[in-house]
């Protein structure tokens, strides 16, 4: 799959198992056992203006720096490069055979002219970040690869930093889909997004949250020029019938107190092709036609998400019921709702005040939530 969901989440509730939990909310799924850490309590959305955190590299130094003079797609000769980094020609040839195979980078190389990129990079920037941002500004955590934005975050959580905190990556080494999928994660083309809250009030404050970040997301595309969005329950955003972004949110603490939610956001971007997606999917820029500054994507997807978060901790999810039911499109459709081994073929008729699916099966109304369902249309839809 192209497009990352993260799925560990952990309930550390006395007496609950993960699946009894996880049954409670839709869009949620279980942490894989060995996951979860102790983590602190800290406060909620600060009140205070929070300055943005220096950006977090894990790439050798070398290539680092390699990267950064390559990155305008430009040439450059060998002995320029060399002279630059202060290394052989030889080094700076091994340094981007590394480039090409770790990061999956594309470089051209021609005689006499030296070594370009085959398409300029715009890296993800704490500071440009700052710029475009409006409103409350996060801390954010950058990294060029990690395994997983949403397991950084968990891990931030459990270490003590306060929340609300930014988790971003250029690139993931584990990223992971709902019921365990993989999730394909090229370098410096898509967003790779993870936002860590302090929750209190217990699961009520919780629920419908992974539609209301859907609504969030989707109205961010639509900023950017993307049409033709709308949302797949619980967790999808889609674009003519093709995934754009995929949305899990994880949860560790007491869901019955206080808990540490983490909600995790993948968007195509900048892809334009990837052989290992096995499923439908588009990306903003094919969609407009254009490359997308994905420095400004954070900083709008920020503010838009700071927007709805702040409505619901106010009405809940029930004062955005009717504008999710407009934007759902598989509204009035015929579908099967699989758990497992279990399928159960109905109509949506909607979401109720909670975020359940509202299907009419064999004529009776009834809901449905979890972390582990999946809703297809079926053939005669």
């Amino acid at each position: 799959m192209s497009f990352l969901a993260f799925n560990f989440l952990r309930y550390a509730a006395p007496g609950r198992s993960n699946g009894e939990l996880c049954s409670l909310l839709p869009g949620w799924a279980p942490i894989p056992q060995g996951i979860a850490r102790r983590w602190q309590p800290f406060s909620y959305a600060s009140q205070r203006p929070l300055a943005i955190m220096p950006a977090l590299f894990q790439v050798e130094t070398g290539m680092l720096k390699l990267l950064n003079l390559l990155k305008d797609g430009r040439f450059h000769s060998g002995e320029a490069l060399g002279a630059a980094l202060g290394v052989s020609r030889s080094a700076v040839w091994k340094q981007l055979q590394h480039l090409e195979s770790e990061l999956n980078l594309s470089i051209h190389k021609v005689r006499g002219r030296g070594y370009q990129l085959a398409a300029p990079l715009a890296l993800l920037d704490a500071q440009a970040i700052a710029a475009a941002a409006e409103g409350e500004q996060w801390p954010v955590f950058i990294h060029d690869t990690i395994d997983s934005t949403n397991a950084e975050g968990l891990r931030l959580a459990g270490e003590g930093q306060v929340a609300p905190f930014l988790v971003l990556a250029e690139r993931q080494s584990a990223g992971r889909g709902r019921r365990g999928r993989m999730w394909v994660s090229p370098f410096a083309e898509n967003l790779y997004y993870s936002l860590v809250l302090r929750v209190e009030g217990g699961m009520r404050q919780l629920e419908g949250l992974s539609l209301v970040v859907g609504l969030a997301v989707m109205r961010t595309l639509q900023a950017f020029g993307v049409k033709d969005v709308g949302l797949k329950w619980p967790n999808d955003v889609l674009v003519g019938g093709q995934k754009i972004t995929g949305i899990l949110l994880e949860l560790v603490g007491d869901p019955a107190d206080v808990c540490h939610v983490v909600l995790g956001i993948g968007i195509n971007v900048n892809m334009q092709a990837n052989e290992q997606v096995d499923q439908q999917w588009t990306s903003m820029r094919r969609e407009v036609g254009a490359t997308i500054d994905r420095n400004r994507l954070v900083a709008m997807l920020s503010q838009q998400l700071q927007h709805e978060l702040a409505r619901h901790r106010r009405y809940g999810f029930a004062a955005f019921q009717e504008e999710w039911e407009q934007a759902h499109l598989w509204q009035g459709c015929k579908v099967s709702l699989i758990a497992g081994t279990t399928r159960i073929d109905g109509v949506v008729l909607g979401v109720d005040g909670q975020g359940g699916l509202r299907l009419e099966v064999d004529g009776v109304e009834k809901s449905f939530s979890g972390g582990e369902l999946s809703l297809r249309l079926r053939d005669d839809s």
